[in-house]
């Protein structure tokens, strides 16, 4: 037990997205996402050779979902919306009345349960249709999403008080536009993966002022963005290593934070120049970042009322000779020009890439609190993976939860201005390129079962004890098979002595 205990109106949930949970992906007029087609022309490119036609089975099975939210006693509930599932064509010209009275139904069931809703607008399912006409390479997005942002304002605006714009600009443009892994598969590191941040960082920000100048004064809701963010690290203490870290800090953090939460706006300096560097050494006549003109720099700068944090992991950085020629030219790893590694010393190394350091989330927390004016956050993501786990006792879970969720009050108890924190994930669920390989769930979700029945795991039993007592105990335990078979016999046991006070009542 660590002494120290979360506010009351701390805020305690989970999160989700509907690509990932939903299913029913051409049910009900839904249109087609960009992950739908990517599904059926390019399948090898998931591990596992699954696709998310079915994922949870969530668009059916949502008032199940809604059980489990109440079984954990959460505040909130964060969850996306399907872009297509609205606007199967994309455009706002047609308005799928299925779509809206699906998400009519689970917002009003969640506050029915004392739940509040958290929406994300964009969980990286753009309408194909969009994808076709340039996708996020083009301003054109831009307006389109304005567009879109609009109707949800409109439809559920009145009960949805805060609203994520856009998850995780640099994964989603890494991986779609960088690397190429997901859709629409485009290999333009260094040139496309920066078009894509700055198209996505506008369209925020449109969403932004829309609610803003029209919807604000009569639905007093929210508008922020979700950041995905690792923090660095060095083991050494060289100079080279540290401007790594600051090298590191402005490419992965601050470039992000900094248009939207610092009072210059802008990219940062260190980041634009490296850049501009190393496009002048390979030729180029201008930078290969297109700078953001006047008016958007002012344009983006305050256009969030809180902070979205996804943080996961941190990593040891370090800079040397051995990555000269490491990385292909250009690319926005050959412009960072920096290494990165798990310390041995630091649990789950065996992840791949999640490596459980909770120093590096308070030292986040505690960057963003001291560079950026503190700013509201809501830590929007955190959780870690097991592989093909069968078992409920998740104890390696259990243990980072612990772990994270104490890093994150030391940080509340020196001021940071956190509201709310949502776990990775309510349910395993379909994971982009890893498919169902890796299960991040509270809840195992059976996939086999055409039900996708969900199982609470130890996790989900630790945190739901977390969000109950309002403090972190490392000696609570629980056994999850246990609760189920003594969850069954309490209510076999409380129906016999109902039955009985009905007999002695009325018949003895």
């Amino acid at each position: 037990m660590t002494g120290k205990r979360f506010p009351d109106d701390f805020q305690f949930g989970v999160a989700t997205s509907a690509y990932q949970i939903e299913g029913a992906w051409n049910a009900d007029g839904k249109g087609l996402s960009m992950w739908d087609y990517y599904m059926r022309t390019a399948p090898d490119m998931i591990v596992d050779h699954s696709n998310g036609d079915v994922a949870c089975n969530s668009y059916y099975l949502y008032k199940r979902d809604i059980e489990m939210l109440k079984e954990l006693g959460v505040d909130v509930y964060r969850f996306s919306i399907a872009w297509t599932r609205i606007l199967p064509f994309g455009t706002a010209n047609y308005i799928n009345p299925k779509g809206i009275a699906y998400y009519n139904n689970l917002i009003d069931e969640l506050l029915a349960n004392g739940i509040q809703p958290f929406v994300t607008m964009y969980h990286w399912d753009l309408p194909q249709t969009f994808n076709e006409k340039g996708g996020w390479l083009t301003e054109k997005t831009v307006d389109w999403f304005g567009d879109y942002a609009r109707v949800l304002y409109k439809k559920f605006g009145d009960r949805v008080k805060h609203w994520v714009t856009i998850n995780e600009p640099h994964v989603h443009c890494f991986f779609s536009y960088g690397l190429g892994w997901h859709p629409p598969g485009i290999h333009s590191p260094g040139i496309g993966f920066y078009e894509c941040v700055r198209n996505l960082l506008l369209a925020h920000a449109r969403a932004y002022h829309i609610y803003n100048d029209d919807f604000r004064a009569t639905q007093g809701g929210k508008i922020g963005i979700s950041l995905d963010m690792e923090w660095p690290v060095t083991n050494s203490n060289l100079d080279e290593d540290a401007e790594a870290v600051q090298d590191f800090m402005a490419f992965n953090i601050d470039y992000y934070l900094q248009p939207i939460f610092s009072k210059e706006g802008n990219y940062p300096e260190r980041f634009i120049k490296r850049i501009a560097d190393a496009s002048k050494r390979q030729g180029y006549n201008v930078s290969r970042l297109r700078p953001f003109t006047k008016e958007e720099i002012v344009y983006l700068r305050g256009s969030a009322d809180f902070l979205g944090l996804n943080h996961y992991t941190s990593k040891v950085v370090y800079r040397n000779e051995s990555l000269r020629g490491a990385y292909e030219v250009p690319s926005q790893n050959d412009d960072l020009w920096v290494g990165s590694y798990g310390d041995p010393s630091w649990p789950h190394l065996f992840k791949l890439w999640l490596y459980e350091y909770p120093p590096g989330f308070y030292g986040l927390l505690m960057h963003i609190k001291n560079t950026y004016g503190n700013p509201e956050v809501y830590v929007t993501e955190n959780g870690m993976y097991t592989e093909h786990a069968t078992s409920l006792i998740d104890n390696e879970r259990v243990q980072y939860y612990r772990n994270y969720l104490s890093a994150l009050l030391d940080a509340l108890y020196d001021g940071a201005n956190v509201k709310g924190y949502f776990a990775w994930s309510l349910m395993d669920n379909f994971e982009w390129s890893n498919g169902y390989i890796f299960q991040f769930g509270l809840y195992a979700v059976n996939n086999k079962d055409p039900n996708r029945t969900r199982t609470a795991r130890k996790s989900a039993l630790v945190y739901k004890e977390v969000i109950r007592s309002r403090i972190i105990d490392y000696t609570y335990d629980v056994n999850p098979y246990e609760e189920r078979n003594g969850g069954s016999i309490h209510r076999v046991h409380a129906f016999f002595i109902f039955c009985l006070s009905v007999y002695l009542t009325y018949v003895y």
